[in-house]
């Protein structure tokens, strides 16, 4: 594979305002693909202001993304990914880093990715602009893990997904496992277990158990978890609803969190996004807060997809 051919697919695709996400190079063995976003958007809320900020809050952001496959003896393939964010202030942050190994056996991955339990978690963060709030009661249960070992497999309707997360931070290590199983009309089940070691010995465990229902243009999802966060109760529930009208779909979410008791989560967002096609899309959010302190937010933006 010549370096000059690769990276003129690479700024071809940077810098082209037209370019669809694409395998931008190919030949035998391996393919290189690339792609991303520009997104435009804001925040209005008062919990944006300050003694010298506004309620007004902009939070553009881009993103490019690689990904890799390359073909190897006796069916193997190895892969790769990388997906960097960039906001107005010119911060980089690199969400996705990983490589691995797959097969017919399935994958194992090294790097910065999602945990086991994503693939639950995902069934109720739907919306654009707000949601997906009371999911995690502990960092083993959330995406983009740093010096995380993934392993997942296919077994026909089953999606099984296994992971350690071997932390830089002494005593913090976790350890999770997930599957997900889709039934023939509509149905989609999921459950996840991931535990984390405290320097103190503190219980920090947690249990995810979902569920999606697809009919024609309307989707439905729930989400309950519980578990331990250093030692104290804490439970949490998502629930979802998306409707599909045309080219405009409208979703709304409610997230409750409590730990001891106690509300650290609780709120409503609606939310409506048009898209013009497959490449750019408009929305509009409202989240209305329940918890003192906290208040009421509206997001709104543009974003194009290449």
């Amino acid at each position: 594979m010549k370096k000059s051919v690769i990276s003129s697919a690479v700024l071809i695709a940077l810098f082209s305002g037209s370019t669809l996400a694409a395998t931008v190079y190919q030949d035998e063995t391996s393919e290189l693909k690339i792609g991303g976003r520009a997104e435009a958007r804001f925040n209005v809320s008062d919990n944006n202001e300050s003694a010298t900020d506004s309620s007004f809050k902009d939070k553009s952001r881009a993103r490019v993304n690689l990904n890799g496959k390359t073909k190897l003896d006796n069916g193997l393939y190895g892969f790769g990914k990388y997906e960097a964010e960039m906001d107005t202030d010119s911060e980089i942050t690199n969400r996705y880093v990983f490589a691995g190994i797959g097969g017919n056996f399935g994958e194992f991955s090294y790097g910065k990715q999602d945990s086991a339990q994503v693939q639950v978690t995902d069934f109720t963060d739907t919306m654009a602009t707000f949601g997906a709030d009371a999911a995690d009661l502990i960092s083993g249960n959330k995406d983009k893990r740093e010096n995380n070992f993934v392993y997942k497999g296919k077994f026909n309707n089953l999606t099984v997904k296994a992971n350690y997360i071997s932390a830089e931070e002494k005593d913090s290590d976790s350890y999770g496992i997930s599957g997900v199983y889709e039934l023939d009309f509509g149905l989609t089940l999921g459950a996840g277990y991931v535990t984390q070691d405290a320097a103190d010995d503190a219980d920090n465990n947690q249990f995810n158990i979902a569920g999606q229902y697809k009919i024609s243009d309307l989707t439905i999802a729930a989400l309950y978890v519980t578990g331990k966060a250093d030692d104290a109760d804490a439970d949490g529930i998502e629930a979802s609803a998306k409707y599909k009208l045309g080219k405009t779909t409208f979703v709304a979410v409610y997230n409750n969190q409590q730990v001891d008791d106690q509300d650290t989560v609780d709120n409503v967002a609606l939310e409506a996004v048009y898209k013009f096609n497959g490449n750019l899309r408009t929305y509009a959010g409202y989240k209305f807060e329940q918890i003192d302190g906290e208040d009421d937010q509206l997001q709104a933006g543009i974003r194009y997809d290449f």
